[in-house]
């Protein structure tokens, strides 16, 4: 049903085209966008059974790149895990990088997709039975495809997979600017 609602949505879209050949697309030099997002975790060092993971986005459209827009921001995220239910193991990374992605919104009016890659530092604790408990710091190393649909000029929502603080994840997005 979901599915039936998207390609509709998407046929209407096209109808709705810019005059000219080039992109429809949300995200432009000088655009600030923030998404939000829950999913899957990253399974970061130690870590079993990533079963929840979260992260926000804020990126500035900084310039034009062909027919795409190159954004800089950051990112902020966390990744939990536990083994299973029978043993007491936990792990948690917190995520806190800058990323950088290529926008492109295709001919459908509200459409970004994009790739792009982030790098920063997870700060890392592990857990097991509450009598080992161990912290680290480790640089990580992100690569991240996305796509968000804008059903208002300013408000849309979005799907985000990859090697990042979530493996995927779907959330929410705005554009603030």
């Amino acid at each position: 049903m979901l599915f039936l609602v998207g390609l509709s949505l998407a046929s209407q879209s096209f109808a709705q085209r810019n005059g000219g050949n080039g992109p429809v697309t949300p995200v432009r030099v000088g655009s600030v966008i923030l998404n939000l997002g829950v999913g899957v975790g990253h399974p970061y060092k130690y870590a079993y059974n990533s079963n929840f993971g979260t992260k926000a986005a804020l990126e500035f459209g900084i310039w034009q790149a062909g027919p795409g827009v190159v954004t800089l921001g950051g990112e902020v995220g966390a990744s939990f895990s536990n083994r299973d239910r029978n043993d007491d193991y936990k792990a948690r990374t917190v995520v806190v990088a800058v990323r950088s992605a290529w926008h492109y919104g295709w001919k459908v009016r509200g459409l970004d997709t994009y790739g792009g890659v982030a790098t920063g530092l997870g700060f890392h604790n592990r857990n097991y039975d509450n009598d080992i408990d161990r912290n680290e710091v480790r640089p990580v190393v992100g690569a991240f495809v996305g796509a968000s649909y804008f059903v208002t000029p300013n408000f849309g929502f979005n799907a985000e997979a990859g090697n990042d603080i979530t493996a995927i994840q779907a959330g929410i997005v705005f554009k603030l600017k």
